[in-house]
Order: C-alpha cells, then sequence, then structure tokens
C-alpha cells in the first residue's frame, strides 16, 4: 500500500486527485498507476485501469488471475467492474469511498455472486493515511 501511497502522490503533485493503485504478482509489482483525467483529458483515466492496463502489458495478457491490486481509495463502479473483467484475485483498498465506492459503500460489484468472477476484498489498510492525502487535497482545493 505504500507503493500506492506514493503513485498518489505523484498524481496530486499533477493537480490531480490523489489516487494510487499498484497490481502485484508473485511478489512483483507489475502495473501502477495514479489517476490522471485531468492530465489526460480522458475520464477513463482512474489510477485503477491504468495500473490494470500495464499489468496487461507486463504479462502479454488482459487476464490477471494470480494478481492482487492494491489502491488507496476504494473503486469506484467502473473500476470495480473492469477488476472484476479482468480476473484479478484479490483488491486491498485504503479508505472507504461513500459517494462513490462500489466495493461495499454504495455497492458491492467485486463479490456479487450474480458474476462469473469475485474478488477477495481487504479494506482498511493504512486507511488513516489513505484518506489524509485525499482530506489534504480537497481543502487546498477549496482554498484555491
Amino acid at each position: 500500500m505504500a507503493e500506492a501511497l506514493a503513485e498518489a502522490r505523484q498524481g496530486a503533485a499533477l493537480g490531480e486527485v490523489p489516487v494510487g493503485a499498484i497490481v502485484i504478482r508473485e511478489g512483483e509489482i507489475i502495473g501502477r498507476g495514479h489517476n490522471r483525467r485531468e492530465s489526460d483529458g480522458d475520464p477513463l483515466a482512474h489510477a485503477e485501469l491504468l495500473a490494470l492496463a500495464g499489468a496487461a502489458r507486463a504479462t502479454r495478457g488482459w487476464r490477471l488471475d494470480g494478481c492482487t491490486i492494491y489502491v488507496t481509495l476504494e473503486p469506484c463502479a467502473m473500476c470495480a467492474g473492469a477488476l472484476v473483467n479482468s480476473r484479478v484475485d484479490r483488491l486491498v483498498y485504503g479508505t472507504e469511498d461513500p459517494r462513490a465506492g462500489f466495493c461495499g459503500s454504495l455497492g458491492d460489484l467485486v463479490r456479487d455472486r450474480r458474476l462469473n468472477h469475485r474478488l477477495r476484498v481487504t479494506s482498511g489498510v493504512l486507511d488513516e493515511e489513505c484518506g489524509e492525502i485525499l482530506r489534504q487535497f480537497f481543502v487546498a482545493l477549496r482554498q484555491s
């Protein structure tokens, strides 16, 4: 999660909402990303999707079985769907997102029994640190 936080800080330095993600397989980071929606002008440039794309390039395939993704903020519905569709085994996230989170807060797409794949989920890892970087970002944004 410390690596995902480092990614979030990189995003914050660019003026992006500070969310970071890394994908790990067999103890090795194979994908990483931070939000780039503003920088790229791309509504799909969420940290999770960029990390998944990097992992797919590294493995030369879209099936990311055997992988764990670490994300500083609970993924939204779009990212949760991507996690299911890429067959990631496990999601570990830092802080909950009561307004947009779809891995336990507003809904729980990644564990929906109607889908053909479900993830193991661990939440609250470095919760305080992951939440604080977001709080600081939005305080600074409101002040400017």
